[in-house]
């Protein structure tokens, strides 16, 4: 029989009680089994190659968090997370994200600034970067996988210097970095999957570090609290209908935040039983396209969020 390691038997109770509550809470069934469990908190690590030999100092800013310029040839794909203390019970405010990567043919520009830049934690944690999928290159004999770049540092810690990498691709266990999955270079965490809205690959990952933090965190520590389990449309243009679940009672707020981390609509903030609910954003014509966050607190605890896109 085989055997979970530690990392997959994580994200397996994660995976087995959100799909248990999804099918399952309701009046006379308030909490799914596995809500119980505890998961653990993984800290995000190193990258066995570290920063590669291509890094440029001084990386600018992103205006608009855009990393790849309008023309940049290649899949556009929009990355999103939130910075987190060690523990996961905190975010990080103004942690620096420095992001390079090679371009759609697997070249790196080190003349300029093309495909680097650095965007910033906001006020909930949130970061987010708009770029192409970056191409593959020769590293001896073989390919190395598509992969980011990242150096990440929370205000007065060491930075941390690693890579992502995305789920499905062929050269991933050939590759002496991307392959390792115990130990300081771990790369399993970082490995994430993609998934295609509105013409754009969109992938989450969630970085944690060490850092200072602030309590607006505690996301998905422990699932007997309550969940966001489905949004629905997704992009949108004036409304989204919120499906949220609370699996004991409890004081719950839902709000959405824009990439600021500004505050632009509390949806709920009220006791409320065990049980599945909806609520709706009626955003109208007078929010600005873009993405925001829709944010789950139950007892003032921030519990789940997801990432939406209003178009016009």
């Amino acid at each position: 029989m085989n055997s979970l390691k530690p990392n997959n038997r994580r994200q397996f109770l994660k995976n087995s009680s959100l799909a248990a509550f999804a099918l399952g809470v309701g009046k006379n069934n308030h909490s799914p089994k596995n809500t119980e469990q505890e998961i653990d908190c993984d800290k995000t690590t190193k990258d066995a190659y570290g920063a590669g030999p291509f890094y440029t100092a001084n990386p600018p800013q992103l205006t608009d968090n855009q990393l790849a310029k309008a023309d940049e040839p290649g899949e556009r794909m929009i990355i999103s997370g939130q910075v987190k203390t060690l523990d996961c019970t905190q975010v990080i405010t103004g942690a620096i994200v420095d992001i390079w990567h090679a371009n759609h043919e697997g070249a790196y520009d080190n003349v300029g600034y093309n495909l680097r830049g650095t965007v910033v934690s906001n006020d909930q944690g949130f970061y987010i970067f708009e770029t192409i999928k970056p191409g593959k290159y020769l590293n001896g004999n073989s390919y190395r996988p598509s992969h980011i770049h990242v150096k990440i540092t929370a205000p007065g810690f060491d930075t941390l210097t690693t890579q992502i990498y995305f789920e499905g691709d062929s050269d991933i266990p050939g590759d002496a970095a991307a392959s390792i999955t115990e130990g300081q270079y771990d790369a399993t965490n970082r490995i994430i999957s993609l998934k295609e809205e509105n013409g754009k690959l969109n992938g989450t990952w969630d970085i944690v570090i060490d850092g200072n933090g602030t309590n607006t965190g505690l996301q998905d520590i422990h699932l007997n609290k309550g969940m966001i389990y489905n949004i629905s449309p997704n992009p949108f243009t004036d409304k989204i209908e919120i499906f949220y679940g609370v699996f004991q009672e409890s004081k719950v707020n839902i709000s959405i935040f824009d990439l600021q981390g500004r505050e632009m609509a509390k949806l709920e903030e009220k006791i409320l039983s065990p049980e599945k609910y909806t609520a709706v954003w009626n955003a109208g014509s007078y929010m600005p396209s873009g993405h925001y966050f829709i944010v789950l607190k139950i007892n003032d605890l921030q519990v789940h969020y997801l990432k939406i896109l209003k178009i016009s």
